[in-house]
C-alpha cells in the first residue's frame, strides 16, 4: 500500500512531520533523533580542521529513532574511522554523547559535546580505549 504525504502537514521542524495515508486516518509522528544546529556547528568545525590537515576526507550523518550518528572517514570507501553518537536515552546514564573507534569500542563519552570532541583534537593513539 502506498503512503500519501501531504506537503501541508510538513513544518520546518522535522520532529513534527506527520505522515497520513489515504486509507488510514491515523496520524503517525516520525520521531527521529538528530543533531541540533549548535551540535553540527561544533562537529563540523572540528571536521574542517581535520580536513585541512589531511586526516579526514568524508563524513556521513544518520538520524535514527534512538540515536544520531556522525561518521568520519579517512577514505570514502572504508569503514568510518570515528563515529560520534548522540544518544538522548543513554542506558547507563553516562551522558548523551559517545565517540567510537573503528572497532566499535567507546573512546570517550560524556554529557557535553565539546568535552567529548576534545579527544579527537589530540592524538588518540596515546589514550586508553574504555
Amino acid at each position: 500500500m502506498n503512503n500519501i504525504l501531504k506537503i501541508s502537514n510538513f513544518t520546518n521542524n522535522p520532529r513534527e512531520w506527520v505522515n497520513t495515508s489515504s486509507g488510514n486516518k491515523k496520524t503517525i509522528q516520525n520521531k527521529l533523533i538528530a543533531f541540533s544546529r549548535e551540535e553540527l556547528n561544533q562537529i563540523l568545525t572540528l571536521y574542517g580542521r581535520k580536513v585541512v590537515s589531511g586526516e579526514w576526507k568524508d563524513y556521513a550523518i544518520d538520524a535514527l529513532k534512538d540515536q544520531a550518528i556522525f561518521s568520519v572517514y579517512r577514505k570514502t570507501n572504508e569503514v568510518p574511522q570515528y563515529t560520534i553518537h548522540k544518544i538522548p536515552k543513554s542506558k547507563n546514564g553516562n551522558g548523551g554523547y559517545q565517540i567510537k573507534g573503528t572497532d566499535g569500542r567507546i573512546i570517550k563519552r560524556g554529557s557535553e559535546l565539546l568535552n567529548v570532541l576534545k579527544i579527537l583534537e589530540k592524538d588518540t593513539r596515546r589514550y586508553k580505549i574504555i
